[in-house]
């Protein structure tokens, strides 16, 4: 298929052909959800503890004797409804991890990129490159393209440190090694700026070919 490609400048520098493979298929949604489930739950730690009525400090005598003094009878001051008692079926360390085969994981790249595509939110530059890591400079090339409102992922082939500290004190810009783009950050950013650089990295790890081989 055809895409538009601009230069820095933001001037259109005429069509060009991407992957259908990549940017032209019908994006599948249960399985960018099932990749985006996967993707956050991986990112938990699973580190919250709480303690239960034998794990908390607190003496394990009665508190008064069990009848005659019309109260309700207690057996411990660690009971879950006394302050600073156990908590009642409270959530403890465990993994989160889910697995997801590799295929559908591309397949949910493939998808979301397949759908940002359609939607006109994919800016090809015919590269990306900035003499000094000036915010200032990052912000006039971001206003040349034709960008929708909102936030913008950049996609780089390589590390470029004038590019990533340019972009990195820019609240809705992030910056991204082409290699990692993932479903979380493509869904939850409105606009993809994809140098052909980068774009050489998509195709080789999610073109035609490359499912083939795996």
């Amino acid at each position: 298929m055809e895409a538009k490609l601009y230069n820095q400048a933001g001037e259109d520098l005429g069509t060009f052909e991407v992957q259908d493979y990549i940017f032209g298929i019908e994006p599948n949604v249960p399985v960018m959800h099932q990749a985006m489930v996967r993707q956050q739950a991986n990112a938990r730690l699973g580190t919250h503890s709480t303690k239960t009525r034998g794990q908390v400090a607190g003496s394990t005598r009665k508190l008064y004797r069990q009848k005659g003094t019309g109260r309700a009878r207690q057996g411990s001051i660690r009971a879950p409804h006394h302050s600073g008692g156990g908590v009642v079926h409270g959530p403890q360390p465990r993994k989160y991890t889910k697995d997801m085969p590799r295929k559908m994981r591309r397949l949910a790249v493939r998808s979301a990129l397949s759908a940002k595509q359609a939607e006109q939110e994919i800016v090809f530059l015919d590269q990306l490159s900035l003499d000094a890591p000036r915010t200032k400079d990052m912000i006039a090339l971001l206003e040349k393209l034709p960008l929708k409102a909102g936030k913008t992922l950049i996609a780089v082939a390589e590390r470029d440190d004038n590019i990533q500290y340019s972009a990195r004190n820019l609240p809705n810009v992030k910056t991204l090694h082409a290699a990692y783009l993932n479903v979380v950050d493509l869904l939850t950013y409105d606009n993809l700026v994809l140098p052909k650089s980068a774009l050489e990295v998509v195709e080789r790890i999610l073109g035609q070919k490359q499912e083939a081989s795996a």
